[in-house]
């Protein structure tokens, strides 16, 4: 055992303000190519040790089927993240206007149209990178591309949120509108894709309720066309997918403040007029 009862005073003390605190001790050893940590559990992160003196972490991990050693491990992996994580808050109070400004995943954002302060809670990322995200306090599209635009190659995961970083790096439409309510080949983000998102989702209608109060003024004018005769079947058809339309329709009807009422489908072999979805007509 090579560590001291004062390096694990140093590093603790540093960690306890760390955002990764509550970051599985197993992901961070895998965000640094690291060896595995060996003690498996949600519970296994650095904020069920910090608070524990040199001799109480020891005896944990002893309990724990360990050796005295391993807190070698357990110190080089707190510091290895400090290294990453310390100087990047510095970095952001000292130059944060000059990094957002030269940030190319902001810029990209704006070229595509795209709201920095659009809400990640509202894309289709994956539960563990919105985890992620929750965990390093990104709220918004354009806190995801400061963030990824600090990290170290060695600290970001993979999954949806390289999918993210890659999409926006290059601008891939398909890649965005995977994870993202966008449209290929027009600009912004939309409702109708954010409720089709929503329909392939455990917590859709949650989804779709959060969906109309952001885009509001898009949700407006779609009211508006469809109290001057248009269909709401129409506003849909865009999505290519009968199913998947109807459940990203079904989920906007408790929502709009306009009365659209509600056909029954067209028989099976019957050619679709304007959609299987109810709409206003005109005589």
């Amino acid at each position: 055992m090579k560590s001291t009862a004062k390096d694990w005073d140093e590093v603790r003390g540093a960690f306890a303000s760390s955002i990764m605190v509550d970051t599985s001790l197993n992901s961070l050893a895998q965000n640094l190519d690291g060896p595995e940590w060996p003690i498996k559990g949600k519970e296994e992160t650095p904020a069920k040790y910090i608070d524990l003196s040199f001799d109480e972490v020891i005896e944990m991990l002893q309990l724990k089927g360990q050796k005295p050693e391993r807190v070698d491990q357990l110190i080089g992996l707190l510091k290895e993240t400090l290294a990453f994580d310390s100087p990047f808050g510095d970095m952001v109070e000292q130059t944060q206007a000059a990094s957002e400004k030269d940030n190319p995943l902001l810029k990209n954002l704006a070229k595509l149209g795209i709201a920095e302060n659009f809400p990640i809670r509202l894309t289709a990322l994956d539960a563990g990178t919105l985890e992620f995200c929750k965990l390093e306090g990104l709220i918004t599209l354009g806190e995801f591309a400061i963030r990824a635009q600090e990290m170290s190659q060695k600290t970001i995961v993979g999954g949806d949120f390289k999918k993210l970083l890659n999409a926006l790096s290059h601008v891939d439409e398909a890649a965005l509108a995977e994870v993202l309510p966008f449209r290929r080949g027009h600009k912004g983000l939309h409702l109708v894709e954010s409720l089709a998102q929503a329909a392939r989702l455990p917590d859709g209608a949650a989804r779709a309720e959060f969906a109309t109060t952001w885009f509001r003024d898009e949700l407006s004018a779609l009211e508006k066309e469809l109290v001057a005769g248009g269909s709401l079947s129409r506003v849909f058809v865009s999505l290519g997918n009968s199913e998947l339309e109807r459940k990203a329709a079904d989920l906007l009807r408790p929502h709009l403040r306009v009365a659209v009422p509600k056909k029954e489908p067209a028989p099976a072999g019957e050619k679709k007029k304007g959609g299987l979805f109810g709409w206003f007509s005109r005589k």
